[in-house]
């Protein structure tokens, strides 16, 4: 989305962190915003913070966990401002170091609960009502790093959650019409609350948040940052392709498997 100027941004986790440094961002680029969060108090101290910018913010209170607390919160955005342009689902959490076995069932929910099916909540709830309106749209998924490889030992959770917010987004994209644009933002290893050691030696969160704002004008879909990933990224990609190599060769009509195809065939002839 090119021109941010004049269009309402809804930014969920928007008090700290990642969410506030992007709230300034689209602020800077003429948007107006709407932050939310569970901790209230937070969240007046961040809309304060962004009127000092001259940044035109509001603020309501959300767990996005919740589905009725997110449909309120778009009845709040649309209700206000009269309509939404852009939602970025930022709301996540961290978990405590753990191996898989010893994590309870308890947390695997409750981390799935904020960081992938808030996502699909923030997806379902300002998608569809992007669809009803009609206009030129963005929804912007806020995954990780951990999103394209294993980033941080012993947090297996944390990392099996936004693993799959990347399938939810892709997906996302082949399904929405061709107004609504959208990307998924993969931070690194930036300054934040969410871990106590990002806030020593992260990036820090407001030059992350310019990176991502030069990709969002570009209409990128993977949202990137940090250098390094490349080489985390490759490594899985050339043990992959290895595997492939001495176990699945390539060979003359090998399509006859690939179930995207085959998918594309059997849904065609049902039309």
């Amino acid at each position: 989305m090119k021109d941010l100027k004049g269009k309402i941004v809804v930014i969920t986790g928007g008090a700290t962190g990642i969410g506030l440094s992007l709230a300034k961002q689209f602020g800077k680029e003429g948007a107006r915003v709407v932050i939310s969060g569970r901790r209230e108090s937070r969240l007046k101290e961040a809309v304060e913070k962004l009127n000092c910018l001259d940044i035109e913010a509001k603020y309501f209170p959300c767990d996005v966990s919740k589905r009725q607390e997110v449909e309120n919160l778009a009845d709040f955005a649309w209700d206000t401002l009269g309509s939404v342009d852009v939602i970025v689902n930022n709301a996540g959490r961290q978990m405590g170091r753990m191996t898989v076995m010893d994590t309870p069932l308890e947390t695997f929910h409750d981390i799935f609960n904020v960081n992938t099916l808030g996502v699909v909540n923030g997806i379902s709830v300002f998608g569809k009502r992007f669809i009803d309106q009609g206009t030129p749209a963005a929804i912007y998924n806020v995954g990780s790093e951990a999103s394209l490889f294993y980033d941080t030992p012993l947090c297996a959770a944390y990392i099996a959650s936004i693993h799959a917010v990347l399938a939810i987004t892709e997906s996302l994209r082949e399904e929405v019409p061709e107004f609504i644009e959208v990307g998924l933002i993969c931070p690194g290893f930036v300054r934040s609350e969410i871990r106590k050691a990002n806030m020593e030696m992260g990036m820090d969160t407001d030059k992350y948040a310019e990176i991502v704002m030069e990709q969002i004008k570009n209409g990128e879909f993977f949202i990137v940052s940090h250098a390094y990933n490349i080489v985390r990224i490759n490594q899985r990609h050339d043990a992959l392709v290895k595997a492939f190599e001495r176990y699945a060769p390539r060979y003359e009509g090998d399509d006859e498997f690939d179930v995207f195809s085959l998918m594309a065939k059997y849904t065609k002839k049902k039309k």
